[in-house]
């Protein structure tokens, strides 16, 4: 096995996911794979232009992305209910039958790209059992991996990681949240999970979740896929490819993370104690994205809890606050996307897309989607807070066509307020990059749609 390999397929089992844990000359090889790898696409493309260069999320940056409302330049928005050639949707059977299909096709191609289907199949093993406690409510946690078929390419394998709790008192199945995140927090010391800015009594979203008699899982995204482009030819896109490149509509780190998340879904609707048709998806910032992704293709998720989710995921992009197209689309984070993306920083602009985020959420629907975002004091305006709730005001028709509701007012509500009358909800909650101020918000809301909260 060549060093290429080694390097990326250590990438993919996750053993050196983050650069935290990497040497100065394995950072270096990653960061020359990962030009190497753009620019390989960029040929693909036909591209021999620069690309243009994205704004900088430092505001006191000459290049400081716009954080100023009175500077947001006009834009047009593609209609969700008008189908390409212009005519509009005049039914729910026409929203299921054609111009849902024409939404999805265009980010297939343009955005997240297209799942080969040539997938293998995963196999579901149990590790460990065990009875044991999340703050005081006593649970059952489990351990899984998820083993990857590589007989067409042994070179590579795949294991995802994935961690179930359910309460020790459970009598029957239990409603579930699934987190892309980590079991193993691989950032030193891991901050104390059940403190909060309100207060320092707050209970984490582990134990908000058991106390309601729900359980919750969590699945590690670098187990399925390496957040970076250099780990393209390993993970469960190299392995679909035998180690090769990409062609430009083949599926990006989102869609892949999400493809995992729905493997996890196979699982649960075989455990005898998870109800798999109550079962939400949540996640944060990049992560915000694959939980978006995740709800829009996959609809045996019931449920939504999509934060700071940005750029790439629920923020308007045509709108020219905050992050950009332009960084999406850049070497750092390109390998979230297909090939195609990169042109719409270089040939193409952000008004060329043929689709934007408020048609994502409309792919979600009828399915509750609660958007959540941070304080622009604290969190900072890079996830540009009114971009996401635009995206939901912009897909509420589609919600009304399918006989649900949309955001309750297309006002941009005061920080702190709740907008949970509709079936797409909304928060900008007074802390920073995280969905924790949220949570209890959030299972108020979704008690509506599972009922019995346990109490």
């Amino acid at each position: 096995m060549n060093k290429y390999i080694l390097l990326i397929g250590l990438l993919g089992t996750g053993i050196f996911a983050h650069t935290q844990r990497l040497s100065q000359a394995q950072r270096d090889s990653i960061y020359q794979l990962t030009v190497a790898d753009f620019e390989q696409m960029k040929e693909q493309l036909g591209i021999s232009i620069p690309n243009r260069p994205g704004p900088s999320g430092d505001p006191s940056a000459p290049n400081a992305a716009n954080s100023d409302e009175s500077k947001v330049r006009s834009y047009d928005l593609p209609d969700p209910l008008r189908f390409d050639n212009g005519k509009p949707v005049q039914s729910s059977k026409e929203w299921w039958s054609k111009r849902r299909p024409e939404i999805v096709e265009h980010f297939d191609r343009e955005i997240y790209g297209r799942v080969p289907k040539n997938v293998p199949s995963v196999t579901w093993q149990v590790l460990s059992e065990k009875d044991t406690t999340i703050g005081s409510w006593p649970i059952v946690e489990k351990r899984l991996k998820g083993v990857v078929d590589n007989s067409s390419y042994p070179d590579l394998s795949v294991e995802i990681e994935l961690l179930i709790a359910t309460p020790a008192s459970a009598t029957e199945k239990v409603p579930l949240v699934l987190e892309f995140g980590f079991i193993n927090w691989p950032f030193g010391p891991r901050p104390d999970q059940s403190a909060s800015i309100l207060s320092s009594n707050e209970p984490g979203w582990k134990e908000q979740l058991i106390s309601r008699g729900w359980g919750y899982a969590i699945i590690v995204p670098h187990s399925i896929q390496a957040d970076n482009g250099a780990g393209l030819r390993a993970g469960i896109i190299g392995l679909t490819n035998q180690g090769k490149t990409r062609t430009p509509e083949q599926w990006g780190a989102l869609r892949a993370w999400a493809w995992g998340a729905s493997r996890a879904m196979d699982y649960f609707e075989v455990d005898d104690d998870i109800d798999a048709k109550r079962v939400a998806i949540e996640g944060l910032s990049r992560y915000g994205k694959a939980a978006a992704v995740t709800l829009a293709y996959d609809d045996r998720f019931s449920i939504g809890f999509i934060g700071s989710s940005g750029a790439g995921g629920l923020k308007i992009l045509r709108r020219n606050f905050g992050e950009s197209v332009e960084n999406l689309a850049s070497s750092g984070e390109y390998h979230w996307f297909c090939g195609n993306f990169i042109k719409y920083a270089s040939t193409h602009t952000a008004d060329d897309l043929p689709v934007d985020a408020h048609q994502l959420v409309a792919l979600c629907a009828p399915r509750p989607v609660f958007i959540s975002l941070g304080s622009p004091v604290v969190e900072g305006n890079w996830i540009d807070a009114k971009g996401n709730f635009l995206a939901g005001v912009h897909a509420g028709p589609v919600y009304e066509l399918l006989g649900k509701k949309g955001l309750s007012n297309n006002s941009f509500p005061p920080l702190g307020t709740a907008m949970t009358e509709g079936d797409i909800a909304y928060r900008q909650h007074a802390g920073g990059h995280t969905t924790g101020p949220n949570w209890s918000t959030w299972i108020a809301w979704a008690c509506r749609y599972w009922g019995d909260c346990g109490f």
